[in-house]
């Protein structure tokens, strides 16, 4: 840990702006933690009082020191580099207010947009933010039926898109005001607004409204590119949440070069590659570009990150392309990265290690909690490989029973927030009441994790993903991350199949590196390597080679179609 502090604060108030240039030990910021004076210092407005998430994410900046910092990089697909200050962005946001209000929207209405990353794309959400309405964001590989059920459940007042994504909506009816950000033939190919003409006419000057902290500015759904997701509306309260992840756990300063590659259709992108760093002040990125190894290299060189974020799958997809072997020298820079979205491995953070010469950690999360369990870059606490890490400061965990009974440390159970202790929970419940996800004064996860005696939590699975085989509860992570290990193995899943005997057996599928075949003798040396290393009860007796496991957008598998795979063999 850099600048390293491991003594208590003698006063008993703390000084949260000072936090984001030291680390401290995690237990001395937890016992004198309050999240009303974090509030106070962090914060122009409250609560209570009146707050508004464009205020606090650019206005209170672009009135400040901070007004011709840069706050977006972004680089198209054609190589060019745009950046933004928050000044401009200020003035962008005025224009979009008064595009939005010409439009007929007003405080409470749900805006979305179906665009790449651009800045457009941030304005239009700082824009929906200053006068009061929620920014609804629209995945760009979902399909007419994913969008289709989000426009109507959110009663989606306009819709900014391009003329790449605009035959999505072509089938349905009836649509919201659609604003086409491209060429005027194009608007007019499709009887929609035209953005730039109406960007020209608009003052930049714009009065927020303010909303009280239980007022929504995000309206997400849960993870799915198909079927009911669940809404979940983000209230502004939540950021203070967002930023006690981006100082403590993903240790963001305000001087960072930062970039998150999530896409900011999800969750993990739009509250922490958008709101989060510009609360913070930082500067964030944006890559317009698919992912390619090679062009992530030179965007981590050529931009001069300084702290990333991303997922395993992406981590692996980079260890396997070769490129970044050996380059610690050529990234002095990057010096912290966070993981978050399927639990990381043991092979990928000695990799980044070895290999970029940056400390990686992992980080717990989900739509309707944001981060609430991380291993913390700027507050010190034991992190072994593999561990979920503690709570976030302001939420307290707790391992549940089938009943709702707290089980103590070595017991797997259901992962729970104690939400009457815990200041920091924004989720307020489903926004249409799809589902009671509260029981007992508890949120439930529906992820079943273990803690561990010096109080770390360990992710075990999904509720339903958990195999049940000869009377043995395993974790397909456990199974998942020890096929890993076997030096063919890219990818793999793990799911329980129906046996007469044991009641369930595991069966793994595996992506294989390239240079590697499936074969009998290949699936019987995975299988040994398990049952070496985990149990004798908890190795795969079924190995069945397949090009690659089908995953939600966000790049998280998706065990049931695993299992809807393995039934119709």
């Amino acid at each position: 840990m850099d600048n390293l502090d491991t003594q208590t604060p003698q006063s008993t108030h703390h000084d949260y702006q000072n936090y984001r240039y030291q680390s401290y030990l995690y237990q001395s910021y937890i016992d004198q933690f309050n999240i009303d004076e974090l509030e106070q210092q962090i914060l122009q407005g409250c609560r209570i009082n009146g707050i508004n998430a464009y205020v606090e994410c650019v206005g209170r900046h672009a009135q400040s020191d901070k007004a011709n910092k840069v706050a977006l990089v972004h680089e198209d697909t054609q190589g060019n580099i745009h950046k933004i200050t928050y000044a401009q962005l200020d003035k962008l946001s005025g224009k979009m207010a008064n595009l939005l209000t010409s439009l007929g929207v007003k405080k409470g209405d749900r805006v979305s947009t179906m665009l790449p990353r651009t800045p457009t794309l941030l304005a239009v959400i700082v824009g929906a933010w200053r006068i009061g309405a929620v920014y609804q964001p629209l995945f760009t590989a979902f399909g007419v039926e994913a969008i289709e059920y989000r426009l109507e459940k959110a009663a989606t007042k306009v819709v900014f898109t391009d003329s790449h994504n605009r035959e999505k909506f072509n089938d349905i009816n009836p649509l919201p005001n659609m604003v086409m950000v491209g060429s005027e033939q194009a608007a007019k190919q499709y009887g929609d607004w035209h953005f730039d003409s109406l960007m020209a006419a608009q003052s930049e000057d714009f009065e927020p409204v303010m909303l009280t902290g239980e007022d929504p500015f995000l309206q997400m759904f849960t993870s799915g590119t198909v079927g009911k997701s669940k809404g979940v509306a983000v209230p502004v309260k939540a950021l203070t949440a967002f930023y006690l992840y981006m100082v403590h756990a993903v240790g963001l300063s305000d001087n960072d070069r930062f970039w998150n590659m999530a896409d900011p259709g999800w969750a993990y992108g739009l509250y922490y590659a958008i709101t989060g760093p510009l609360l913070v002040g930082a500067t964030t990125h944006f890559n317009e570009s698919g992912f390619d190894a090679k062009h992530t290299l030179d965007f981590i060189k050529n931009h001069k990150i300084t702290n990333l974020a991303s997922s395993p799958t992406a981590f692996r997809m980079m260890k396997s392309s070769g490129v970044f072997d050996n380059k610690a020298d050529e990234l002095p820079l990057l010096t912290r990265i966070s993981s978050a979205g399927e639990t990381l491995n043991t092979e990928v953070v000695t990799w980044i290690n070895d290999n970029l010469g940056a400390s990686i950690i992992d980080h717990y999360g989900q739509t309707e909690l944001g981060m609430a369990c991380c291993c913390h870059h700027k507050l010190t606490h034991d992190q072994p490989i593999g561990s979920m890490g503690m709570p976030l400061p302001g939420y307290r965990l707790a391992v549940l029973d089938e009943n709702f009974n707290e089980l103590g440390a070595g017991v797997q159970g259901q992962l729970a927030v104690d939400v009457a202790n815990s200041p920091s929970l924004f989720f307020q419940g489903y926004t249409w009441n799809e589902k009671n996800p509260f029981e007992n004064g508890y949120y439930l996860t529906g992820d079943m994790v273990e803690q561990h005696d010096d109080g770390t939590f360990w992710f075990v699975g999904r509720d339903d993903d958990i195999i049940t085989t000869a009377g043995y509860r395993v974790g397909p992570t456990d199974v998942e991350n020890t096929v890993m290990e076997h030096p063919s193995v890219a990818e793999t899943a793990a799911i329980g199949v129906p046996d007469d005997i044991r009641g369930h057996i595991i069966k793994s599928y595996v992506v294989l590196k390239d240079g590697y075949t499936g074969n009998d003798e290949l699936a019987k040396d995975i299988q040994s390597l398990v049952h070496a290393r985990l149990s004798a009860h908890a190795y795969p007796r079924i190995v069945e080679f397949i090009d690659a496991l089908p995953k939600t957008p966000s790049g998280k598998v998706q065990r049931f179609m695993l299992r809807s795979m393995s039934v119709a063999h």
